[in-house]
């Protein structure tokens, strides 16, 4: 009888182990665990990326990315996401000179494209403002002329959601959300969206060929500007614009205005000497992402073109090389201009607006 006794007290024992593990198993969801598979990036020939070490790319970090940046909920009223000025089918920017805020009012600048973050060394904005991409990310979301809302309610919102506990769970082990996660999986998404697949790059590969208007055009861009000999001078495009992303990692005035509505990165350093310098930005998939210039103020690329060709205003910061050319101009003639928006045509992606690696989950 003792015997049975002691059995007996082992199995309701046993029981209430099992019983209590089950409860704990509870807590999380089945088949819901953290996840560190490293997520692939495709970026042709660019050299790598230089990644954040303590932010590394995974599959569940950007998915978790992706979701927020399509999701409405981080704006005050839920009608606005990032992707509501970030559009792929603009090169994830927006075709309007301003963007519309969930109050109805207007941007201060055009927004900037989201593509090859991963190879931008120099801080982000137009003036700079934002020292990594992940500072970037989250203060569109407080700009109460943009999405207009506080980190604590985002955070608060995305906590009601078992769908987004989850996805935390698996992109960062926790489903604990912060501002701080939400930061981290937006870097990830923003740097894992790669445009490396134009006609150019095709062109490198030797896979296509230029036409004669095209390649005249390559020609003119990388010709240097020559007073000397004007029959010889060229568009002068490559000391602003270089490598394989089509720009130098610098804050320039390219020379729109003599005196500055807007001082850009002047305005971030509080330094004179920065007064009307703004982000030298990507030419890829130019043709895409009209109205240009920080202000949206040109339409069209012949407008782009004419303004560097003899439009350039003096001001005290003007870059040095463009100074050079004011005078004179740069010697361009209407089929030169012609030639030159073709070669820019060239350096449109041909799957980034429509691949569904970046498009929305939802």
């Amino acid at each position: 009888m003792k015997n049975k006794i002691v059995i007996l007290s082992l199995l309701i024992s046993s029981v209430l182990y099992v019983s209590s593990c089950k409860d704990d198993d509870a807590n999380e969801p089945e088949g819901v665990v953290h996840d560190t598979t490293p997520y692939i990036l495709d970026y042709g020939n660019f050299p790598s990326p230089n990644i954040a070490e303590d932010n590394p790319l995974t599959i569940q970090g950007v998915k978790l990315g992706k979701m927020l940046f399509y999701e409405k909920k981080l704006s005050g009223d839920g009608t606005q996401a990032c992707a509501s000025c970030h559009l792929q089918e603009f090169a994830f920017t927006d075709s309007a000179q301003f963007s519309i805020g969930v109050r109805g009012e207007k941007g201060g600048r055009h927004a900037m494209s989201v593509f090859n973050m991963a190879w931008n060394d120099n801080e982000f904005f137009w003036d700079g403002r934002a020292h990594l991409l992940r500072d970037q990310a989250l203060l569109p979301i407080q700009d109460e002329l943009e999405m207009d809302e506080t980190l604590e309610n985002v955070v608060a919102k995305l906590s009601e959601s078992q769908m987004y506990k989850n996805q935390f769970i698996r992109a960062f082990g926790s489903d604990e959300v912060t501002s701080e996660k939400v930061s981290l999986a937006l870097e990830q998404f923003m740097n894992s969206i790669t445009s490396t697949n134009s006609k150019y790059d095709e062109f490198l590969k030797d896979s296509t060929v230029f036409t004669a208007s095209e390649k005249r055009g390559f020609k003119l861009f990388n010709t240097e500007y020559n007073p000397f000999f004007p029959e010889e001078s060229g568009a002068d495009c490559q000391h602003c614009h270089s490598g394989l992303n089509f720009e130098n990692d610098k804050y320039m005035n390219n020379g729109l205005d003599a005196t500055f509505a807007d001082d850009g990165r002047g305005k971030a350093t509080e330094d004179p000497a920065d007064n009307g310098k703004f982000k030298v930005t990507s030419l890829r998939n130019i043709a895409l992402t009209a109205p240009y210039m920080h202000d949206g103020r040109f339409n069209t690329l012949e407008e782009v073109v004419d303004h560097y060709s003899e439009q350039i205003k003096a001001s005290a910061t003007l870059d040095p090389a463009l100074e050079q050319t004011r005078e004179t101009g740069l010697f361009l003639t209407e089929q030169d201009k012609k030639d030159l928006v073709a070669f820019l045509k060239t350096l449109t992606d041909k799957e980034l607006t429509t691949n569904p690696k970046y498009s929305s989950p939802f």
